[in-house]
């Protein structure tokens, strides 16, 4: 194997489709998504009262969480076959034929096996969390399925090799529509319609992402064995999919749930700047993931060493002065939301500190599936959800928002600290390293 220098590693970069040009992209969505949803969340919380504003913060949280857990996890194991059908695709072309195995018969006609096979159970399982939710939270439960299959097509196109359709509809399009859309309701109209009117951006995305999965995808005959080889790959991975989707937003529902919708909102608002790593970490992650997953496939470590010190550097850079100012504004910076916000600072330490030491372990979860550990994967997600679970049943009822972040902080540190060992000890990776600093000069070279 070629020693990996910083010249291959700039050359890679400058290539079309890239890592850099990718996670520029990424990161470009990312910032829009989230200064658009902490918009929304300003909007509400000014527009409405503290209840209804918790009110609308958990039945949206509900609704993601049920598309999260009827997603079946199926767009990261499209992304799982399809990058390793390419690269077996790549590996022939090279004189390296069958480096993916029987990933390889999916190629670029048989990718549309795979994608059928994800997306049916995927839609059953939507449409079947709707019917359950409708009762509790109303017409925006028919939003669940829409959702659920706009992210498994998108993740097809990133498999497929193309970041576009997820950077335009999911990062950029579907924030800003949301945003408009609740904006109108806010003022204008009655506050039962919050939740409807932030849902029905989620129409639009998918057929589009439908149409961008379709123009990629000839239509072909079935791979045998495509829906068997998909959901042997996915099955753990679901589950730990569904676990992940509840550990995002458990703590909304739990506050509105133990400490009543007006500490939801407290709670909403005090902890909404967390997406901005969640979706920094998003965007790379999206432009990265594939090519970990070839590079893991070819049995390329020194690449996938490459990939995961490059990401982390920049996911510290991009949010560690973001979680400092954080800390620092925290009492002036929530009275944003309104006068009854200002007094959740310690909620913003806690999350300020916990979302650094998160972003210094790096996109760990990704790698260890991307290694193919993905009952490793589960177990570590379950652990995260006890311990979630245990600190909030514990404080939440005496200490409202400030022991729910306490118990998220509690989850986060495990999902994180616990792969991140794992990792260490079965491959030596290790999220900081000798690729650090040639990520910190790729500017100087790209320009020379």
């Amino acid at each position: 194997m070629a020693t990996v220098t910083p010249a291959r590693l700039v050359a890679g970069l400058r290539r079309p489709g890239g890592v850099a040009r990718g996670g520029a992209a990424g990161l470009a969505a990312a910032g829009v998504s989230a200064a658009a949803q902490f918009a929304l969340v300003v909007v509400v919380t000014r527009a409405v009262s503290a209840a209804e504003a918790g009110a609308f913060f958990a039945a949206t949280a509900v609704v993601l969480m049920a598309a999260g857990v009827a997603k079946l996890d199926a767009g990261n194991g499209l992304v799982f076959f399809l990058a390793r059908a390419r690269a077996a695709g790549h590996g022939k072309a090279a004189g390296h034929a069958g480096a993916a195995g029987h990933a390889g018969a999916a190629g670029p006609y048989g990718a549309a096996g795979y994608v059928r096979a994800a997306t049916v159970p995927c839609v059953v399982a939507a449409a079947v969390a709707a019917v359950v939710l409708w009762p509790r939270v109303g017409p925006v439960a028919a939003v669940v399925p829409v959702v659920a299959l706009g992210d498994v097509l998108l993740a097809a196109t990133r498999g497929l090799g193309t970041l576009r359709p997820t950077v335009l509809l999911d990062g950029m399009a579907l924030p800003a529509a949301q945003l408009a859309l609740v904006t109108v309701v806010a003022l204008a109209g009655p506050p039962e319609w919050l939740p409807l009117a932030w849902g029905l951006p989620y129409v639009p995305v998918l057929v589009l992402a439908a149409v961008a999965v379709r123009g990629r995808v000839p239509r072909g005959p079935r791979v045998p064995g495509a829906g068997r080889d998909l959901w042997r790959y996915t099955a753990p991975r679901s589950f730990a999919g569904a676990i992940q989707a509840v550990f995002q937003r458990l703590d909304v529902v739990v506050v509105a749930l133990l400490a009543g919708p007006a500490q939801a909102a407290v709670y909403t608002a005090a902890t909404r700047f967390k997406v901005v790593g969640q979706l920094a970490n998003q965007g790379l992650t999206q432009a990265v993931h594939a090519r970990l997953v070839s590079a893991l496939a070819r049995g390329e470590l020194a690449r996938a060493r490459e990939l995961y010190q490059a990401a982390t550097i920049w996911l510290v850079l991009l949010t560690w002065p973001v979680w400092l100012a954080y800390a620092a504004l925290a009492p002036w910076l929530l009275a944003v939301f309104g006068p009854a916000y200002g007094t959740a600072a310690p909620v913003a330490l806690v999350l300020a500190a916990t979302m650094m030491v998160a972003t210094a372990c790096g996109m760990v979860d990704v790698v260890l599936t991307a290694a193919g550990h993905t009952g490793l994967s589960l177990l570590n997600l379950l652990a995260a959800v006890a311990c979630t679970l245990a600190l909030d049943v514990a404080l939440v009822p005496a200490h409202g928002a400030l022991g729910a972040v306490a118990g998220w902080s509690g989850g986060v540190l495990v999902k994180n600290l616990l792969p991140l060992w794992q990792l260490h000890r079965r491959y030596g990776l290790r999220p900081f390293g000798r690729h650090t600093p040639a990520a910190l000069r790729l500017r100087t070279w790209a320009a020379a």
